[in-house]
């Protein structure tokens, strides 16, 4: 009985080293996982570049707007007669000095 028992544990256990994964099995594991970390790099590199980009077109939109809104500033200017002012003081009357 021990024997046949022995033998069995022995056979279970050959069982489940072979039922291991295989080179090929394990070199396409690898890969894959070579591949989803170049996958996420291009993500990253991909959303980078769109950050830099929203960044730009912003930019130039406030540029645009701030360019738009200067025209249109100085088209709405009103030019009204400036009265000149003597500080406060009127020379209607002033007293004529010596001369």
């Amino acid at each position: 009985m021990k024997k046949l028992f022995s033998l069995l544990v022995i056979a279970g256990v050959l069982a489940l080293a072979a039922c291991g994964p295989t080179k090929e099995e394990i070199a396409a594991k690898e890969k894959a996982k070579q591949d989803s970390i170049a996958k996420v790099e291009q993500a990253k590199q991909d959303s980078i570049a769109a950050v830099a980009k929203a960044k730009e077109d912003s930019i130039a939109a406030v540029k645009a707007k701030a360019k738009e809104d200067s025209i249109a500033a100085a088209g709405k200017k009103t030019t009204k007669p400036v009265k000149p002012t003597t500080g406060g003081k009127t020379t209607k009357n002033a007293p004529k000095g010596k001369g």
